[in-house]
């Protein structure tokens, strides 16, 4: 459906090229402070328009809270927001061809199939636009995780096509130059590197100049984002289907243009021995000055690697939790392409028009980092729901 969330809940609704994009978020506690300026940062950096290598679409992005808050403060009833669209083409995508025929890898034949009715304009609900409301959800989630745990969610491009950040590594859980850029990197430092946002200026380059070759050849390339969640609670996630990894991977899954998800070692790690993928406990270092004035709970155990990810039998460990996410090339394209009509009587070319990124990646990594924040706000939700029982188990 269109409702991500057990407890930190939220809805979304809106078109590309409708009136506007939307979402509504249930059991957002109350108490907290909350302005449209904590959530514009982020629609900042996920919006079209940003550089030469991203879609030329004109749109502010600007949200507005309609619900939810009072005098700057959420009251614990639903928060709406919304973000009017207000550079919508649907006139681009009315021509003959579309009509005719389904754009190849795009939505319009399986929601035609599903639904027995399609968006006449750019993807519908299918479109990356849906995703405004992610970010701006996972904005306030973030900001709710932040103050009460310290949590610190960074997101940057790891590749773009065959160019890769860290080029030798054989996994990033045992790349020293990987682990050490986990511990510290912020978003700050990750928009320094703009407009690719990875955070190296040799591949940034490489990265940059390699989708601006594909602008101009009117294609397109996927590429690779790696997040990072530092201060994440032990005890996350639930023994079995809940699995806190499963519940990342449904978040990142969920994204427009997402092919692959892996956690920790991933798909590397089935090529290690036990004796080498094995994290041992180690005791936690202690804590500075500063944090331990916080009073925020953390881990007493850590480990010494951390080819888990920061998860073992799908619980958070207390350790950062690292994950990387593929993205496909967009399959808006000007060039024309062959395919089958709707009716399947025949082929024909197909001439696709619209505005559209050669390479989504740099515009993705505030979509990962607020689907990130969902997620973890969701099972901090679980957590409490699970640790109030226990208390008054105990009571009793």
């Amino acid at each position: 459906m269109s409702t991500f969330g057990h407890y930190f809940r939220v809805t979304t609704a809106g078109e590309s090229h409708g009136k506007s994009v939307s979402c509504i978020i249930d059991n957002c506690p109350p108490g907290l402070a909350l302005v449209e300026d904590d959530i514009q940062p982020q629609l900042n950096r996920r919006r079209p328009g940003q550089s030469s290598i991203t879609t030329p679409r004109n749109e502010k992005d600007r949200v507005t809270i309609h619900s939810g808050t009072e005098f700057g403060r959420t009251l614990g009833t639903p928060i709406l927001l919304t973000v009017p669209n207000e550079d919508q083409r649907p006139k681009d995508y009315g021509n003959k061809t579309i009509d005719l025929y389904p754009r190849p890898s795009h939505a319009d034949w399986t929601y035609l199939e599903k639904y027995g009715i399609k968006a006449s304009s750019g993807g519908g609900r299918s479109s990356a636009r849906e995703t405004i409301s992610r970010v701006a959800a996972g904005a306030v989630a973030e900001k709710w995780l932040k103050e009460m745990y310290g949590v610190e969610i960074v997101a940057f491009v790891t590749s773009v096509g065959n160019i890769k950040l860290f080029e030798d590594a054989e996994s990033m859980s045992a790349d020293p130059a990987f682990l050490s850029l986990a511990d510290t990197i912020t978003r700050e430092q990750v928009d320094q590197f703009l407009p690719v946002r990875c955070p190296d200026t040799e591949a940034t380059k490489r990265m940059e100049d390699r989708i601006a070759e594909l602008r101009d050849q009117n294609d397109s390339t996927g590429g690779t984002v790696t997040c990072v969640i530092r201060n994440a609670p032990s005890g996350l996630g639930e023994p079995a289907f809940d699995k806190l990894e499963a519940l990342i991977g449904h978040a990142m899954l969920s994204i427009p243009a997402v092919k692959g998800f892996e956690i920790g070692s991933g798909f590397l790690g089935a090529e290690m021995n036990g004796s080498k993928h094995n994290d041992p406990f180690i005791p936690a270092p202690a804590l500075d000055e500063a944090v331990r004035k916080t009073g925020i709970p953390r881990s007493r155990l850590h480990t010494k690697t951390n080819n888990s990810g920061g998860i073992q039998g799908g619980i958070s460990n207390g350790m950062p939790i690292f994950f990387r996410v593929a993205f496909k090339p967009p399959a808006t394209i000007s060039q024309d392409q062959t395919t089958a009509l709707y009716d399947a009587t025949g082929e024909g070319v197909l001439s696709a028009k619209g505005r559209h990124d050669p390479c989504v990646v740099p515009r993705a990594v505030p979509i990962v980092e607020g689907m990130a924040a969902l997620a973890i706000a969701d099972a901090v939700m679980a957590q409490h729901a699970r640790s109030m029982g226990i208390q008054m188990a105990k009571g009793s």
